[in-house]
């Protein structure tokens, strides 16, 4: 009996060594600082900071080099944690992975509001409407209306590449 109750308990342990191990291994933590610079721009920590692309000088035999690195930045986003942005995102949505810092001048651009409030982007990218709607509302302004100004110039012919649709509030707040 002692024999069976002894074997019972090194399974239960082995088990459960098993399993911290296996949730060590696979738990996944988005750390800005340890994101390669090509996957900084546009991710979200897990404490739900977002990242940011910043020149950062450093001395380098008796000169100042400017290197860049992943920081996290103070601005929370609120519904998302552990997120990178895809590639599809990124190229739907007009931008680059070498983005710098957190900017709303973008948003002064016809051709980038164009792509932003475009379905592809607007639709399918929340973490990108998401920044540019707070970077808007920071500046006084809301994003649909941007996007549908935006729209009324397209079809005036007043700016180029025109915008797929009108875009309605993020339901995603």
């Amino acid at each position: 009996m002692a024999s069976s109750m002894k074997s019972s308990l090194i399974v239960f342990f082995t088990c459960s060594l098993f399993l911290q191990v296996t949730y060590a291994v696979y738990k996944t933590e988005v750390k800005c600082e340890s994101l390669p610079n090509g996957d900084c721009a546009f991710a979200i920590s897990s404490t739900g900071k977002r990242c940011v692309l910043e020149k950062a000088t450093r001395p380098k035999d008796d000169l100042i080099s400017s290197e860049y690195e992943c920081k996290t930045s103070e601005v929370m986003v609120e519904n998302m944690k552990e997120h990178i942005e895809t590639d599809e995102c990124i190229e739907s949505c007009g931008l680059n992975r070498n983005f710098f810092g957190i900017s709303s001048d973008d948003l002064l651009e016809p051709q980038f509001v164009s792509k932003l409030c475009a379905p592809a982007c607007y639709q399918e990218c929340p973490n990108i409407v998401d920044l540019y709607f707070n970077l808007a509302a920071g500046e006084g302004a809301y994003l649909p209306d941007l996007c549908n100004k935006n729209k009324k110039l397209q079809s005036s012919g007043a700016a180029e590449d025109g915008v797929d649709a009108s875009a309605p509030s993020p339901s995603f707040f």
